[in-house]
């Protein structure tokens, strides 16, 4: 049985004096970090032991971040994941959410912007939706609690950043939200108007929302941006 510590953290970093680092100033926060410097000490420490988030290094010695994390989101593990790398492009970023990755941090970084962002990660992941634990679109509804959508009664498998992009059009249900909304709100990063990756994510929702259905749900307002709406 795995053992659960409501604040243990794991730090996965190859670079020991970097990996001390974020462990004293963790450990001073009442944090329980423990540090894993390969991506076989990760797998193994994560196959026993629960944690409130994960700290990942993209760069390991014996197996990329990347893949890591990958990993771990194959046994469905809602874990929220920081990704520390030196490499900050928005490319890098979007290979990282699209295996799985709830947030970035480049190096070289503050502690104290690693601490805020490590605890909105916790709170967020340990929201307790009381009041709505269900959005509601059409025959389309997003289980805030289980965290999984279903149409019409179907699963759809979702990767991290997909479900939080899906959550952001169904709670603007009838509103017209941009491109600069959406990469603000979902990805937390400046919209670059050279870039597509947005587009990119509303196809794959497309794909998995709409495409076997006569309804189409996600719609393209052009000019303007994206709505959700039941027509």
């Amino acid at each position: 049985m795995k053992k659960e510590v409501k604040n243990n953290i794991l730090i996965v970093e190859d670079e020991i004096k970097v990996a001390t680092f974020i462990k004293k100033g963790l450990e001073t926060q009442n944090f329980a970090p423990e540090i894993a410097y390969t991506a076989k000490e990760a797998l193994e420490s994560f196959s026993k032991n629960e944690y409130a988030i994960i700290i990942l290094d993209i760069g390991l010695p014996d197996m990329s971040g990347l893949d890591v994390c990958k990993q771990i989101r194959e046994q469905n593990s809602k874990v929220p994941i920081l990704m520390l790398t030196a490499m900050g492009t928005v490319a890098d970023k979007l290979s990282g959410f699209e295996v799985g990755t709830d947030d970035y941090l480049v190096k070289p970084f503050d502690f104290m912007e690693l601490l805020v962002r490590v605890n909105a990660l916790i709170k967020r992941a340990g929201t307790d939706c009381k009041e709505e634990e269900l959005i509601v679109v059409g025959d389309l509804e997003l289980d805030l609690k289980e965290k999984v959508a279903r149409r019409a009664g179907n699963s759809i498998a979702l990767t991290a950043k997909e479900y939080v992009l899906l959550e952001y059009l169904m709670q603007n249900n009838g509103r017209v939200v941009s491109k600069v909304d959406i990469a603000e709100s979902v990805w937390d990063i400046n919209f670059d108007t050279g870039t597509n990756f947005v587009e990119v994510y509303i196809n794959y929702l497309r794909k998995k929302v709409d495409k076997n259905y006569p309804e189409k749900l996600i719609h393209t307002m052009i000019g303007m941006g994206y709505m959700m709406k039941v027509k």
